[in-house]
């Protein structure tokens, strides 16, 4: 049994954007962005799965929005391959998102607050240890917020290197999920539970067509490559 790769846009919008993934999306979004507190109870996905047979790596970036029942956004993306200026670019298309809210005659009343999910398969933010970190508009030295409009929060893959036993937080397992199942012939211990089954039950192999299973294997050898020619760059360069 072999379970797609959610670092690919086939498997990560098979797995969090496809008609069945509403429970697994809530599921992930309630661990890393409110800590595992149940604050979402609903969802709706934006921008629906679809199997796309055009694929280009080197876009590397896969989304999928969605609008809690608070009326929040939530920009969900994922960045295979470290590119210059990311976090910039992050912010960028979060304050879009926002500004693109308002049609004309509207005023800023109408405006929701937008929350941006990113999730690197690299380390942005070496001087941390720890996978998550979030960033809101605030004073420094006082911390005190000036509006709970916007917030950043990244998820940093590489850092999740501890054993699946040893993940105690729920937003870990779900970070664990994302790098690892790919590589995963059984579901481990860990992992046991309604929501990851679910997760995994979609990521199935055995559950693809075979159009489905060559679009999957062309993406993650695509993947590979690109991996392998950035590895090879470093290299050459350091030489």
């Amino acid at each position: 049994m072999g379970f797609v790769d959610p670092r690919t846009d086939f498997g990560f919008k098979r797995i969090f954007a496809s008609e069945r993934s509403k429970p697994i999306l809530r599921s992930l979004l309630n661990a890393i962005i409110y800590d595992d507190e149940p604050r979402i109870t609903d969802l709706e996905i934006i921008d629906p799965y679809q199997n796309s047979a055009i694929y280009d790596l080197k876009q590397s970036i896969l989304d999928v929005k969605a609008v809690l029942d608070n009326e929040t956004i939530v920009i969900i993306e994922m960045q295979i391959l470290p590119v210059e200026a990311f976090a910039e670019r992050v912010i960028y298309n979060t304050a879009k998102a926002y500004v693109n809210q308002l049609q004309r005659g509207q005023g800023y009343m109408s405006l929701k607050p937008v929350i941006s999910l990113t999730i690197t398969d690299f380390v942005l933010f070496p001087e941390t240890e720890y996978p998550i970190s979030r960033y809101q508009l605030l004073e420094p030295g006082t911390d005190r917020r000036c509006s709970d409009h916007l917030e950043l929060i990244f998820a940093e893959l590489p850092k999740i290197s501890k054993l699946p036993e040893q993940l105690a937080k729920r937003s870990d397992r779900w970070l664990y999920f994302i790098q690892q199942a790919g590589k995963l012939n059984e579901i481990p211990t860990i992992l046991l539970d309604t929501d990851f089954d679910a997760a995994f039950e979609i990521a199935n192999e055995s559950q693809l067509s075979r159009t489905e299973l060559e679009l999957s294997e062309k993406q993650r050898m695509n993947l590979l490559d690109e991996q392998g020619r950035l590895s090879y760059a470093i290299k050459e360069g350091l030489k």
